[in-house]
């Protein structure tokens, strides 16, 4: 409870910095698909990032850096790091980082290098807090998973990623927003037992402006 609170504090001197000097604070919203918005007509709007946008209003600039079908660790078929939307995150130079994956590790050809995961993950936790703007950083436990849909692995993402991006945040005095706890058994949320609908990007959006920017603003 101490060091949540010692980081919120953090975030807050960080926010009011920014602010003080007139500047929007950049957010930059990462990950894989449900980042991105796959399945959402209008991804501008209706995203977890687009919501937030709206939220926040015009002291925050807020933009989605999400890729459908990436990967947190490297050497798999489709390394987040390799992607032009990453490098596009770290020249945005965000004050705050809000970062979600490990869906797609799951899938059984990318899992079996499962032991990656945590350094992979740090590797590039690493070099968002190397930029310029010392951006606060927030992982994402991931929403769950309740088919083998595009070949992911809902029961490792509860038994394992979750785990795994809980000790990360411990090890690395990071804070995280639950986003598996509040989706449990609600798979109306979702269009295809993957990716949330507008409905369910909505409570995203209002579960991580609540957890993160819960400060004063």
């Amino acid at each position: 409870m101490k060091t949540t609170l010692k980081l919120l504090a953090a975030a807050a001197i960080a926010m009011c910095t920014v602010s003080c000097n007139d500047e929007p604070v950049r957010v930059a919203c990462m990950g894989d698909s449900i980042t991105y918005g796959h399945g959402i007509a209008d991804r501008e709007n209706d995203t977890y990032p687009g919501i937030l946008k709206q939220k926040l209003g015009k002291k925050y600039e807020v933009r989605n850096f999400g890729v459908c079908g990436v990967t947190a660790m490297d050497g798999t078929d489709m390394p987040y790091i390799n992607e032009q939307e990453y490098r596009n995150a770290l020249e945005f130079n965000p004050h705050l980082v809000i970062l979600m994956l490990g869906t797609n590790d799951t899938k059984p050809y990318n899992w079996k290098d499962r032991s990656k995961f945590k350094a992979d993950m740090k590797a590039m936790i690493d070099t968002l807090r190397s930029l310029p703007a010392k951006p606060d950083i927030w992982l994402m436990l991931p929403t769950p998973v309740t088919s083998h849909a595009f070949f992911i692995d809902g029961s490792i993402i509860d038994s394992e990623i979750v785990p795994a991006v809980r000790e990360l945040a411990q090890e690395e005095s990071l804070p995280f927003v639950d986003l598996n706890t509040p989706f449990q058994g609600k798979e109306q949320y979702f269009m295809d037992t993957v990716h949330p609908t507008e409905q369910g990007d909505s409570i995203i959006a209002d579960i991580v402006f609540n957890t993160v920017f819960r400060i004063k603003r």
